[in-house]
Formats: structure tokens, C-alpha cells, sequence
């Protein structure tokens, strides 16, 4: 396996880890990034779960996002009224996760890659690709282009390498939502590792407290159509503001207060997510991550199940003796743990945006009875899932 080439398209989450963890295997991984520069103090939040964080573990780096996270290890919900709903508490040892900027943990991982002497080049935008037998080239929006034995696609929901080797391949589906957060300082809150959630009079809105006092802050909103993360950041910041401030004018303390404060640019997303592709690969061409299973933020989980990614598909590398046995055994070793997690969170989501009078009293009447049972319940499926680099893949 000596000198052979992947190719990385992506310099996200999953396309740093996956390219430390190929070098281990054998390969000379290389990262091809669409952006022009790096990306370390744009975007908004993420959960790194507790499954994510032993991923982050075996690559060295878990220490620097418990350092620099939000510890989690309750969720708290009150109604619009202020009424308190009830809590999800985790008896684990171990946190729920940690909450971290995006952009943080994009720079860990790049460092992390860089530190192995992996070579990570940007403003290359993927273009086309050519498969040749067991080779794969591509090329790049500048006219560049690379050739390689493998190349894995870390390029996000809407991956054009997906639709490069999967054309007919099911879209992404907008859930009808979308999300807009961001950072607060001044408001006096006590710092304790729960998020708390208030399931607003129009909107849902969520919150945690860093030990510094700076605070996150996200809210949820129906919006029609099928709007791409462009066209809402063509809305200028000033509109996103009176409409976020109508959303929350009147609700319970601290809501308001936590916008008001808000200095830094407010960040809007559509939230879409992809459940089930009928194909994961072809030839020497595979997908990981929200290429190929996006998942809603509801759940935490989005960051955690590529960095599982990352190190399975390594592990079926290492362990097979073709590509293509190596990638019919990734698939199989994650689909129905990914597809599991997808919906799961797509039902948090439809949670959220209850409005209609009728559907907000019967939320509230019954959503105490339904936290109870999800604090008696294991979510040891979502939280304790392990990979151990040192064991044979077996199906």
C-alpha cells in the first residue's frame, strides 16, 4: 500500500480526521478545500458529542475542545409563559458533550492534519471528476487538478462530489425550518453546564451560559419555500434583527435581554438533512458524513457521526483487501445507525416549531410526561457508541 494517494475533498470536520487517520493506514492523504482561507472565526455553534469526543480522543485533540467548550449535562425546558416543563438529565460520568465554535473546531482539526505533515490546499472548488479503473482524477475550478487511488468526499450537504458520481442520488430535504444564533455578553447569567430551552409564544430559542459569560444562543423559525444559506444571508443584517426582535418582544427573561446584547453579526441558516442515499460509493470514490447523511441539528449529533465516519472508513481500508470491499463494509458497519440518527433528530426538530394555540396547549400538557420518560430512557445508542482503532472491522 506503500506511496498510494487520497485524494480529501473538504477541510471541514470529517476531512481532516479521515485524511490522519488514512496516513495511519498506510496512505499519502492531501486536502483540497473549496474555500479561499480558512474559516476559524466564521459561523456559529456545534455539539461534539460524547461518541465524537473518543474520536477527537484517539486523534489527540479531545483535550483542547473540553478546554474550550461548553460543558453539557442537562437540557432544561420552560414554555412561553415561563412555565417549567421539565429537564433531561444524563447520569453518565462522562458529559452529554461540549458545546464549541465551528470555526474552532475546524482550526483543531487542521492543525491536527498539518502536525501529521498533510498537505491542505485552498480556493479549490471541485469541478469534475475522472475515474479511470482503479484511479480517480480531479479537477478543480482553477484548471489545477490531482490523481489519486481513492478520494473521499467531505464536502458538506450539498456535495458536488456526490453529484458528481451519484447524479440521480436523492436531493437534501429542506425540514422547513430555519436556525439563526449567535453570541451575547453582558447579560449576568450563571454559568452551568445545561441548555436551556423556551419553547417561545412564536419561535423556539435556545441558550447556554461559558464560564467567561459569553453566551450562545440559537432560535428556530418556519420559513417557507426551500431558501439556500445565500439568499437568507443576502437579507440584510438589520431586517434579520427586527424581525428576530418581533419574535421574541415579551418573552420570558432572559430571552430578550440575551438578543438585545447581541453585538456580533447574527447568523441564518436553512436547515436541511439527508436521510437515506441508495449509494455510498463508486469505484474508487466515497462519501462521509453530511455528504451522504445530513443531519438536522436537533440532536448534537452532526459533527459526532463524521468523525465516526472518519475513523470507520480507515479501519475497512486498513482491513480489506480491495476498495471495493473496504467501502461495501463502511456502508454497511453505518447506515442504519446514520439513517437511525437522521430521523431521530428531524423529530426534535418537528417538536420545535408548534404555533397553533391547540398544538402548543397539548405540547405543553404532555411534553412534561414525555421528558420524564426520556430521562428514565438510555440514550447510551446515541452517546456510547464506540470505535476502537486497535480492532479488526468485522460486520
Amino acid at each position: 500500500m506503500a506511496n498510494r494517494k487520497a485524494i480529501i475533498i473538504g477541510c471541514g470536520i470529517a476531512g481532516p480526521a479521515v485524511a490522519i487517520f488514512l496516513k495511519r493506514a498506510g496512505y499519502e492523504p492531501h486536502i483540497y478545500e473549496a474555500q479561499p482561507g480558512h474559516d476559524d472565526y466564521t459561523g456559529l455553534f456545534l455539539n461534539v458529542a460524547r461518541n465524537g469526543l473518543c474520536v477527537l480522543h484517539e486523534l489527540g485533540v479531545d483535550d483542547r475542545i473540553r478546554a474550550a467548550g461548553i460543558e453539557l449535562r442537562t437540557m432544561s425546558f420552560h414554555s412561553g409563559r415561563g412555565k417549567f416543563l421539565g429537564k433531561i438529565e444524563d447520569p453518565a460520568t462522562e458529559p452529554q458533550g461540549y458545546t464549541v465554535k465551528r470555526g474552532f473546531l475546524h482550526k483543531v482539526l487542521r492543525e491536527a492534519a498539518q502536525q501529521e505533515g498533510i498537505p491542505i490546499e485552498f480556493g479549490k472548488r471541485l469541478a469534475d471528476l475522472q475515474i479511470a479503473g482503479s484511479r480517480v482524477t480531479a479537477k478543480f475550478g482553477d484548471g489545477s487538478s490531482a490523481e489519486g487511488d481513492l478520494l473521499v468526499g467531505c464536502d458538506g450537504i450539498h456535495s458536488r462530489t456526490r453529484q458528481l458520481i451519484l447524479p440521480d442520488a436523492v436531493e437534501p430535504d429542506y425540514t422547513g425550518l430555519i436556525s439563526f444564533g449567535g453570541f451575547s455578553r453582558g447579560v449576568k447569567l450563571p454559568h452551568e453546564p445545561t441548555q436551556h430551552m423556551v419553547f417561545g409564544k412564536k419561535a423556539f430559542f435556545g441558550y447556554l451560559v461559558k464560564k467567561d459569560g459569553e453566551i450562545y444562543w440559537f432560535g428556530n423559525l418556519d420559513y417557507p419555500g426551500k431558501p439556500t444559506r445565500r439568499e437568507l444571508a443576502s437579507i440584510p443584517q438589520a431586517q434579520w434583527r427586527r424581525v428576530i426582535d418581533d419574535l421574541y418582544r415579551g418573552e420570558i427573561r432572559p430571552v430578550p435581554e440575551i438578543i438585545r446584547a447581541t453585538e456580533s453579526e447574527i447568523g441564518v441558516y436553512p436547515i436541511y438533512d439527508l436521510v437515506s442515499v441508495a449509494q455510498w460509493y463508486k469505484g474508487p470514490v466515497v462519501l462521509v458524513g453530511d455528504a451522504i447523511h445530513a443531519t438536522s441539528p436537533n440532536a448534537g449529533q452532526g459533527a459526532s457521526l463524521a468523525l465516526e465516519d472518519a475513523m470507520v472508513l480507515a479501519k475497512c481500508i486498513r482491513d480489506n483487501a480491495s476498495l471495493e470491499q473496504a467501502f461495501r463494509q463502511f456502508e454497511l458497519l453505518r447506515r442504519d445507525r446514520v439513517e437511525k440518527v437522521v430521523r431521530y433528530s428531524r423529530s426534535i426538530g418537528q417538536r420545535k416549531h408548534a404555533t397553533n394555540p391547540v398544538q402548543v396547549f397539548f405540547r405543553d400538557l404532555m411534553l412534561p410526561f414525555f421528558l420524564k420518560q426520556a430521562s428514565r430512557q438510555s440514550n447510551a445508542w446515541l452517546y456510547d457508541y464506540r470505535v476502537d482503532w486497535r480492532d479488526t472491522v468485522t460486520v
